[in-house]
């Protein structure tokens, strides 16, 4: 049976495009059998032009028009801005509510948080089934993707990769849902590190600035290759629910009668896919 999505996002970045223009291609494929049923962003088209995101929304949302897919915006600063309302969670809450009544019309089985840089309320966790495309392993560091690269960069660990969460009621970020990851200490990356480790000269990882982890060529490695496994990982994870190999029952994953405690490590099929340029 063909899954319905709803897709979410900032379109900030040229990421965002490849996300949405790789699933579909993989639904025209026969890989997928999905339908996006709209794209909702939570920028408006237009809006702020001298935002150094704007370029990439308006490709963004020239993609979603080629595509022929119902794209709705709803200004997140615009509608904050409007309302008389003096606490976040309170604004949260309705914006939240009136992204539920534009999206009333699009019933869809699945929402997708694919480059969506904007919190998600606890009501809409409550009554969607959502995954978040979150810039981390399990376990591992949080936060933005420079913070968490900075961090991996900073601890010398040891993998790094991409995971995907169910969001739930208690947590926007939510529970593992699948991964993959790749090895960071191997022959490619050694004169990368090694750079990284002179630019710092006698300087501690405590004392460097930001700038210098963001700037340096073993980060923008980490990031790149990171972001190949993007698409595959969604890809693989998307078809794994919608063959029934894994079901989302009451917010929670299921493989069979068992709760998922772990989440399902799909690297061997992304490598895999990678090698074959598949995606």
């Amino acid at each position: 049976m063909t899954l319905n999505l709803g897709w979410f996002s900032s379109g900030k970045d040229e990421s965002a495009r490849v996300l949405l223009s790789s699933i579909l291609k993989k639904k025209d494929d026969g890989m997928l059998d999905i339908m996006v049923k709209f794209v909702f962003c939570n920028w408006e088209e237009g809006e702020e032009p001298q935002h150094p995101d704007y370029a990439q929304r308006q490709k963004f949302f020239q993609l979603v028009r080629e595509l022929g897919i119902p794209l709705i915006t709803l200004s997140w600063k615009r509608f904050r801005d409007s309302l008389k309302i003096g606490t976040k969670d309170e604004w949260r809450a309705a914006y939240g509510e009136m992204i539920r009544t534009l999206l009333e019309g699009s019933p869809f089985d699945l929402g997708i948080l694919a480059g969506y840089n904007l919190w998600i309320d606890r009501d809409t966790r409550t009554m969607f089934n959502m995954l978040n495309l979150y810039p981390s392993l399990p376990g591992g560091p949080l936060g933005t993707e420079q913070e968490v690269i900075s961090q991996v960069i900073t601890q010398r660990a040891g993998r790094h990769g991409t995971m995907i969460l169910l969001c739930t009621p208690e947590q926007e970020e939510g529970i593992p849902l699948s991964c993959c990851s790749f090895p960071l200490h191997i022959p490619e990356y050694k004169p990368l590190w090694e750079q990284f480790d002179a630019s710092m000269g006698k300087r501690t990882l405590e004392t460097i600035s930001k700038d210098l982890v963001e700037e340096s060529a073993v980060f923008r490695r980490i990031r790149n290759d990171a972001k190949a496994r993007e698409s595959p990982l969604l890809a693989y994870t998307i078809r794994m629910l919608a063959e029934g190999d894994v079901k989302i029952i009451n917010r929670r994953i299921h493989e069979g009668d068992s709760m998922i405690k772990n989440a399902r490590d799909l690297t061997a099929a992304v490598d895999q896919a990678i090698a074959n340029k598949d995606f």
